[in-house]
């Protein structure tokens, strides 16, 4: 295995500088609540409050602001389930071309509205049945756009991990990081920022317990994939972890942890009533590994991502019991 990953500590600082003014630097929370139920100094990225509602606009400005000019002309493509779908609509707005985003049938109603509110053409598939890379690339290719994957792309993760080094930046030393894990381009991303400016500090990942594909990787040391999940966390639905992602992550990434849904919905009440934060079940993992003591051994000072917060009013109802 090579000594040198595929992204850096400077690779995350440059994105920093191309999204600076174009992406919201969010604000970090705390809460003596919180941190009493965790029983640890909390500090939490607050990444619902980026634009599109969500950290996935970082990699995808950064990844598209890096485009060819003749590349930017001809527009972009990316497949998603909803927040990389908006990331890459509005980051084609922002930079003057068109996107044409592959999403599955079942995608929330509120991700779908937002990602052609961008101006995006959104054309479906079924996410239990069908390959969504393959049809992503086949769509790009017939139709002469450049494609933006939602996370194994090296743009990506460096502008991903914008998020970490910004919490860092505020919080100051950190004894761990704790993130959301899907395909794994936030975690990466975040370990790269993370260990590059702090090489003690322990970096987590949360999965949902009906998708823990990077947990069971790491454990084999290899990719593994898993069952289609389903899961209330729709954004971390995947089956088997990125190549490049995962090439960063056995490195870098310390452990996984898993939740259930359940314990995702009280993270969600927890941030509605007491946080007065609307938070979608994706982002609201990490806050349940907290609230529900999944992280062993968890240390004094903690830096948590909360990855976002679209969801709909009905949706979120729905999930809560209301």
């Amino acid at each position: 295995m090579s000594d040198t990953l595929p992204v850096t500590l400077d690779d995350v600082r440059d994105a920093a500088r191309r999204i600076e003014g174009v992406a919201h630097r969010t604000p970090v929370l705390r809460s003596r609540t919180l941190d009493a139920l965790a029983g640890a100094e909390v500090h939490v990225k607050c990444e619902n409050f980026q634009r599109i509602g969500a950290f996935k606009f970082r990699g995808a400005y950064h990844a598209a602001s890096r485009l060819s000019a003749g590349e930017l002309a001809r527009g972009i493509a990316a497949y998603s389930s909803g927040n990389h779908a908006q990331a890459v609509a509005l980051a084609a707005r922002e930079l003057g071309t068109r996107a044409v985003i592959l999403m599955p049938e079942d995608t929330p109603r509120s991700k779908r509205e937002a990602t052609e509110g961008y101006g995006a053409e959104v054309v479906t598939y079924d996410r239990y049945t069908g390959d969504r890379v393959a049809l992503g690339r086949a769509l790009a290719e017939e139709r002469g756009l450049a494609l933006i994957p939602p996370y194994e792309h090296p743009h990506v993760i460096a502008g991903q991990g914008t998020a970490a080094l910004e919490l860092i930046e505020e919080a100051g030393e950190l004894d761990a990081l704790i993130v959301p894990v899907g395909g794994g381009g936030l975690i990466a991303g975040s370990a790269t920022a993370g260990k590059g400016l702090l090489p003690g500090l322990r970096v987590v990942g949360v999965e949902p317990q009906a998708g823990d594909d990077t947990r069971r990787s790491l454990g084999a040391g290899r990719r593994v994939s898993v069952p289609v999940p389903r899961t209330i966390a729709d954004g971390l639905a995947a089956d088997t972890p990125g190549e490049l992602t995962f090439s960063i992550n056995r490195r870098l990434v310390d452990g996984i942890c898993v939740v259930s849904d359940d314990e995702i919905r009280e993270a969600m009440r927890f941030a509605f009533e007491r946080l007065k934060m609307v938070v979608e079940p994706s982002g609201a993992c990490t806050l349940a590994a907290l609230l529900a003591r999944r992280v062993e051994n968890l240390p004094r000072r903690v830096g948590v991502i909360v990855s976002g917060g679209n969801i709909d009013t009905a949706r979120f109802a729905e999930i809560l019991g209301g």
